[in-house]
């Protein structure tokens, strides 16, 4: 428990610093130390998590942008329930992690994807469903907003992952796929948030604003990294 306590603790101050890195650090340890968590331990702290971050931060929030790709994250969620019951979570794993590493490279290779319509309810579908198979769902959004300023790329994706790990929760109660219990555990566990969003707090100065695009785009293609890793051993 304290290594996955100390994994916490560095996950939400990466999370703090550049927007997301909570399941991206946490959820393979998870996975690793104790399976029959995941992913309602992961999700139910997902959910948690954000709610500090609100408290210091709650200004230039891209409200456009969540509301086309929060309402796709509900079909996504529904997908992810069902791929969940269907397939192994090996082969979710690599699925998965192939997909974002992919995009990660394209992206880094100066591919630029406009944000609009069309790509934030791509994004949000993709995101319901990795979010709620895997409990990663961030990066697909992240990719897509990592142009915009860190603040706002930071309180977007916290709003995103509170009420997204709400949905994903819901759609695995419905599914009767959640343990309530794992609740309590996160809980007493949401001292390791507060710890890692001090720390971030105090390494802010570490990820200047023009280099903070490609500390999302490093976070994620760990994930991916990391994801396919531990699928395939």
């Amino acid at each position: 428990m304290a290594v996955l306590a100390a994994t916490l603790v560095i996950g939400a101050a990466v999370q703090g610093l550049v927007g997301l890195g909570l399941g991206l650090v946490a959820a393979p340890v998870t996975m690793m130390l104790e399976p029959q968590l995941m992913p309602d331990l992961m999700l139910w702290l997902a959910m948690l998590l954000p709610m500090g971050t609100l408290a210091r931060e709650h200004q230039d929030i891209y409200w456009r942008g969540l509301g086309w790709s929060l309402g796709a994250r509900a079909p996504g969620t529904v997908v992810g329930v069902a791929l969940v019951a269907a397939f192994s979570t090996r082969s979710l794993g690599i699925a998965v992690g192939l997909m974002v590493l992919l995009t990660v490279l394209l992206t880094a290779r100066a591919v630029v994807i406009p944000v609009n319509r069309g790509t934030l309810v791509a994004a949000g579908f993709a995101s319901g469903i990795t979010g709620t198979a895997t409990s990663i769902g961030g990066p697909p959004l992240a990719i897509l907003l990592q142009h915009r300023r860190p603040r706002q790329i930071r309180t977007t994706l916290a709003v995103y992952f509170l009420l997204g790990a709400a949905l994903s929760l819901t759609g695995l109660l419905v599914a009767g796929r959640l343990e309530p219990q794992i609740l309590l555990l996160a809980v007493l566990l949401s001292p390791c948030l507060v710890l890692g969003l001090a720390l971030a707090r105090l390494l802010h100065g570490v990820v200047p604003r023009d280099r903070a695009r490609w500390a999302v785009l490093g976070v994620c293609g760990s994930s991916a990294v990391v994801l396919l890793v531990r699928s395939l051993v």
